[in-house]
Order: C-alpha cells, then structure tokens, then sequence
C-alpha cells in the first residue's frame, strides 16, 4: 500500500477529517500527556482554523478510496509555509504513504518550509529527518525552539527545508 493522493479537505470530508485528527491526537497523547476532554474529545482549534482561515488549509490523504492521513498547512501566505500537523494511520505507515505524501504536499507549493515534532518522538525524529533529506538534500536545517506561551514544556524541534516544484506535467498543486 504504497499509493497516496493529497488533496484539499473540502467541507465534505470535514467530518472524516475531524476523525483522523481524534486519532492523531489521541497517538500525540503518549508525548504530551494531554488527556481527552470528557466528552472522549481533544481540542481541535487547528482543525476549525484549516476549514475557515484563509492561511491555513485542509489536506486529506487517501489510498484508494480509503483515507489514510490529514496534514495541516499555515501560513499560506507568508514567504515561509508551516506544516503544522500530518498524521497518517498506523495502518498505513511504514509502507512509503507519508513520504510520498509530504513529498507531493510540497512540490505543490514549493518554496521553504518548516515543520516542528518532539524530541521525545522517536518515529516522528527520524522520519522528518528523512523527509528534509528527501525533499532537500543536504539542505535543511534543524534547531530547538521554545514552545509559544509554554515554558514548562520542552523546546520543539523545527526541521527547515527548501522544495523545488514539481516536475510532472501541471502546476502539480495539491489545493
């Protein structure tokens, strides 16, 4: 299983969305201790902000017709675009899916980008570290950056990288 396609969440796969991001903050729990609201929820303000501000944009990664993974995108329109969630399902990883994904959410929009994880996340250090050098090269940079408005947390790790456009055919954007 090793085909994904990314496109932009519309309206549509919002509620398909809102589940894959349940289960990605329900995996990111282990690292952050954060515990479900009672409701069995966790907070989704990123989610709400993908779907209503112009800087921000809904992904959905399928294979086949089965979704297989989210990504979040900010600042859209700044020089410097965040991926700032990707999540695919453990049923799907380790089978190529969020490289290729990454890989074509980039290529639409080429230019710098960032995109922060936790140390204490072993599978995330490795795999945006593979994925700078995928998309990069040699060209990419790493550095430790305090958490916004959080000092008793530790510092996230911020991987920089440049993307070239896409080679195919097109403009190869993903929005």
């Amino acid at each position: 299983m090793s085909d994904v396609s990314v496109r932009r969440a519309t309206v549509d796969d919002r509620p398909v969305v809102e589940r894959l991001w349940l289960m990605f903050r329900h995996d990111m729990s282990e690292f952050s201790e954060v515990l479900p609201f009672p409701d069995g929820t966790f907070r989704k303000e990123r989610i709400d902000a993908a779907f209503t501000d112009a800087d921000w944009a809904p992904y959905l990664l399928t294979s086949g017709d089965r979704p297989v993974g989210l990504a979040v995108v900010r600042a859209l329109a700044e020089p410097t675009r965040v991926l700032n969630s990707f999540f695919v399902v453990r049923g799907a990883r380790r089978a190529g899916i969020g490289l290729s994904a990454v890989q074509q959410l980039v290529a639409g929009r080429p230019g710098p980008w960032e995109v922060a994880f936790q140390d204490t996340n072993a599978a995330a250090v490795n795999f945006w570290r593979r994925v700078a050098t995928e998309v990069a090269g040699e060209a990419w940079s790493e550095e430790r950056r305090p958490v916004p408005g959080r000092p008793d947390l530790p510092p996230d790790v911020w991987i920089s990288f440049r993307a070239a456009a896409d080679p195919r055919p097109g403009d190869g954007r993903t929005s």
